[in-house]
């Protein structure tokens, strides 16, 4: 009698779901280190062109105008051709792009690398972003949560190596040489994982035509540029309101900005067990309240500081999942194309171009409580938004591989 034990199953389809899943996140911890890595380094590059700093901030509008540019191109890419090896690209145009900024010392010749990195960057994002979704479907709700937190974690590494590297050599330019580097295995091992089949493969083009056009997308449009202008708008301007309110100096006016992004990233990581358990319409809407909430009080309160710290934690908490999750409900409704995924994040660059400077303009006139207006009117309208696409009941049946691991409905 044969009393060996059985031959553990062999499962290639989650191996390679696991294999893509390390990949991406892997994508975004070197994502958030390359991302963050103009603003500790501001001082040194207007040395290295010359320029002063009014003059050296222009690369952060040459960098989004990057953003905007490949939000508007780059989406059908990863629908038409081979994904990995369009992420591949992305991946090695930004690493060159970076490597290259510390030995420019022509002012044009930084912002036409700053363009570029911006450009690239959003091609790694949205590819980040789109495979995710591509390789869990509906399952995707606590790893889009896992993601967006990594990137939190590479945002966190790169000041730190910054730090480091200028007090060992004086320099940035080492810096930015090991966040380029970081780059490269990642790039080597996507060549390496098989891509995630695209959705556009299997439909036909009138019907993705009619699912990139129709009126939900039209709402998650809104609830990402929405969600954009209180995220960027509140933390582009919480220090200054509270120097303007006279409520802190300016060292706890910083630490204020840090509590906001610190709080977000506490948030994410909370996120991703609940993501695993609760449907994403009530994740969302949690989400809103929450941030409604934490805008009310500093609103209510405009002089307490207390109050100011207790909404700052609280708003950063309520985002912090907040375009996960919006990303994970557009999946459940729609087809989720490169095409369409490039319409987010189209709606994510105007909102975080537009937003930083309307509220100054406001606040210039008006005076810095317009800000926390600003921020609570635009909590309002993404839970319009988000009412209309909740009461869009039509059922989305989405795209699923012919294979026994997703029966058909």
């Amino acid at each position: 009698m044969n009393t060996s034990s059985p031959a553990p199953i062999y499962d290639p389809i989650r191996r390679e779901k696991t294999l893509q899943t390390i990949l991406y996140y892997a994508v975004f911890i070197a994502l958030g280190c390359l991302s963050s890595t103009f603003g500790p380094t501001l001082l040194e590059l207007a040395q290295n062109t010359g320029v002063g700093i009014d003059t050296i901030a222009a690369i952060f509008t040459v960098a989004s105008l990057g953003t905007l540019l490949c939000s508007l191109v780059v989406g059908q890419l990863y629908d038409r051709l081979k994904p990995h090896g369009v992420l591949v690209a992305f991946l090695l145009i930004v690493a060159g792009a970076n490597a290259l900024v510390p030995l420019l010392h022509v002012f044009w010749a930084l912002l036409l690398s700053s363009f570029v990195l911006g450009f690239a960057a959003t091609g790694v994002n949205m590819g980040g972003n789109t495979l995710l979704v591509w390789t869990h479907r509906d399952e995707v709700g606590p790893y889009m949560n896992g993601l967006h937190f990594f990137y939190g974690v590479g945002a966190t590494i790169s000041p730190a190596i910054i730090a480091l590297v200028r007090n060992l050599t004086g320099g940035i330019t080492w810096a930015y040489w090991i966040l380029a580097l970081i780059v490269l295995p990642i790039a080597l091992a996507a060549t390496g994982v098989k891509s995630p089949t695209s959705p556009a493969e299997h439909i036909s083009a009138e019907t993705m035509e009619k699912g990139a056009l129709n009126k939900r997308l039209v709402f998650v449009i809104m609830l990402i540029f929405f969600f954009y202008t209180a995220v960027i708008g509140y933390s582009s301007w919480v220090a200054t309101y509270a120097i303007e309110m006279d409520l802190a100096d300016t060292t706890l006016a910083s630490l204020l900005t840090a509590a906001f992004w610190g709080a977000l990233t506490v948030g994410r990581v909370i996120a991703i067990p609940i993501a695993a358990r609760v449907t994403p319409r009530y994740i969302l809407l949690a989400d809103i309240l929450g941030a409604l909430l934490s805008i009310f009080i500093v609103l209510l309160l405009p002089g307490s500081i207390t109050a100011l710290w207790i909404g700052t934690c609280g708003l950063g908490f309520s985002l912090a999942s907040m375009f996960p999750t919006i990303m994970t409900m557009s999946e459940r409704r729609m087809t989720l194309t490169g095409r369409v995924t490039g319409f987010f994040f189209l709606a994510s660059s105007l909102g975080a171009m537009a937003m930083p400077w309307i509220t100054g303009q406001l606040i210039e006139i008006q005076g810095a409580r317009s800000m926390v207006a600003v921020v609570f009117s635009g909590l309002i309208l993404i839970l319009g938004a988000y009412a209309l696409l909740i009461s869009d009941r039509k059922k989305h049946v989405p795209y699923l591989p012919n294979h026994p691991e997703y029966p058909l409905p």
